[in-house]
């Protein structure tokens, strides 16, 4: 034998390209039986897979604990880059969205071009003029290329978007000078409450104990069952199948009356009420999680929309403004629109819960045939996917009709559903030229962030290639900055989405 993980394991070694352990092909498992080597080497592939897991784990470790401080330092790059951003967002709204219209026609202009100089050039070769419908369907996607028809089909394509896009921007053009116009005041809103930009923390932190509070209920209800021993024999026993205790068993009347009867382990799980609706339980504890979570983010919205709301009534600002707008509106939404916020929450949790046991019934019905059931429940799994989607929507602009007017959830809701309804052009263009800014605007501080990270970590950048610390997988530090930055730019970007529909309502 030889020592694996502080086990003894058989020592296999091969001969004449037969596995043997010593000169045999069996070998003794320690209780009495013969096993094949076969079935050894399945179980030490096993073993092997979950000590090399460790040993990956391990490296991961030590290239946090010698990284951890540029890590941070790539965070804090990310949290400036995004403050200016914003900041820019101010003076030159009007020049980025118009550059980044310019940049979309003139990459489809370019699009078209490149399309008829590949229809072009395939002209009189070979093999070029089969139709799509004579091909068929291709694994490999190259063949395609290669089709002049494919070509002309993309050329057809990018002219009908681009004759769209420029169709949109002719009629569309008065409601792209508000979204500018609101896009440059949410900045200046943003400006005069800098406390805003961190009031995600708030909300991550109340998340972070919503989780915590969730996860050790969920861990104490799940360890919170019994092992069951019962009585096993191989003659008729009056006992069999009883439940039993192994310490007191050898003293019990059953060995008396039933010698061969032994007291083992049956399930884990216990036979009491409580333990039969543990499920029910967790049900329970999931249903409340949901609930919770959505509450704490209706506060946030609520108390960021009072915020700017107070900015945005204010006659002389910021002199008509309250000292400290936040923690008035953080006041004002906790003492008169608790009940709004809990209704609207639990209207949501209620959908988010019917998902869930959607997807608990779908990983259950994977394994039956009944293509019936399975498509009854996907059309259920994305009816109720658009509810929710439209649940968020609306609950958000209520929750901005709430702090403005301090009206109740169901008001508040119908009064914000008409209000959109009735300026419905306005805000889909909004939503479209703010949410691709914003798109934008993600996109370059996690590029940038994490190309700069890419480069340092790999030692690249020759001023700094000494101070890079040594690393066993230089992914690791990259991947949380990229993903740390992202986390980062979205906090920035959701209080200023917030700071843009809470003006545009107001509006």
């Amino acid at each position: 034998s030889r020592p694996v993980a502080r086990r003894c394991f058989p020592a296999i070694r091969a001969k004449k390209g037969v596995i043997m352990v010593g000169n045999e092909t069996t070998y003794d498992d320690g209780r009495g039986r013969r096993r094949n080597v076969t079935e050894l080497l399945e179980g030490a592939k096993k073993a092997n897979v979950v000590l090399e897991t460790r040993q990956l784990a391990m490296k991961i470790f030590e290239d946090y604990t010698v990284s951890w401080y540029w890590i941070i330092i790539g965070l804090v790059i990310a949290m400036v880059a995004s403050f200016v951003f914003i900041v820019l967002l101010r003076f030159l709204a009007g020049i980025m969205v118009w550059v980044m219209i310019v940049m979309v026609i003139l990459v489809l202009g370019y699009g078209i071009f490149h399309c008829y100089m590949e229809y072009a050039k395939l002209k009189g070769e070979a093999g070029s003029d089969v139709s799509l419908k004579d091909l068929g369907f291709q694994t490999d996607l190259r063949v395609y290329l290669h089709l002049r028809q494919t070509w002309l089909a993309f050329m057809i394509i990018l002219c009908i978007v681009e004759v769209v896009i420029i169709l949109l921007l002719i009629f569309l053009r008065k409601r792209i000078l508000i979204a500018i116009a609101l896009i440059k005041e949410a900045s200046r809103a943003v400006g005069h409450i800098m406390m805003s930009l961190l009031f995600p923390l708030c909300t991550f932190f109340l998340l972070c104990l919503c989780i915590a509070y969730w996860a050790s209920t969920a861990v104490f209800l799940s360890t919170s069952n019994e092992a069951v021993y019962k009585v096993f024999n191989e003659t008729a026993c009056q006992f069999s199948g009883q439940t039993c205790k192994p310490e007191t068993f050898n003293t019990s009347n059953v060995t008396k009356l039933c010698p061969d009867a032994q007291c083992l382990f049956a399930f884990y799980g216990g036979e009491t009420a409580y333990h039969k609706y543990l499920i029910v339980l967790q049900f329970f504890n999931v249903f409340m999680f949901f609930w919770l979570a959505n509450f704490v983010i209706a506060l946030g919205q609520v108390t960021l929309a009072g915020a700017f709301a107070s900015y945005y009534w204010a006659f002389k600002k910021p002199d008509d403004m309250p000292a400290f707008p936040l923690f008035s509106a953080f006041g004002r939404a906790l003492r008169y629109h608790t009940g709004s916020l809990a209704f609207g929450s639990l209207i949501l949790a209620i959908v988010q819960v019917i998902r869930v046991t959607l997807e608990y019934l779908d990983h259950r019905l994977k394994a039956a045939d009944n293509k019936f059931a399975k498509f009854l429940l996907s059309c259920l799994k994305c009816c109720f996917w658009c509810l929710e989607k439209f649940i968020k929507f609306l609950n958000r602009n209520a929750y901005i009709m709430i702090a403005v007017y301090g009206t109740n959830f169901c008001t508040s809701a119908r009064n914000a559903f008409f209000l959109l309804m009735r300026n419905i052009i306005r805000v889909a263009v909004l939503d479209k030229v703010t949410d691709f800014l914003f798109f934008l605007g993600k996109l370059l501080i996690v590029g940038s962030v994490g190309i700069l990270a890419f480069f340092f970590f790999t030692q690249r950048i020759k001023l700094v290639q000494d101070t890079a610390p040594p690393l066993n997988y230089y992914w690791v530090p990259i991947l949380t900055v990229i993903v740390g930055s992202y986390l980062i730019a979205h906090g920035f970007f959701s209080v200023y989405g917030m700071c843009v529909d809470t003006l545009f309502l107001c509006f």
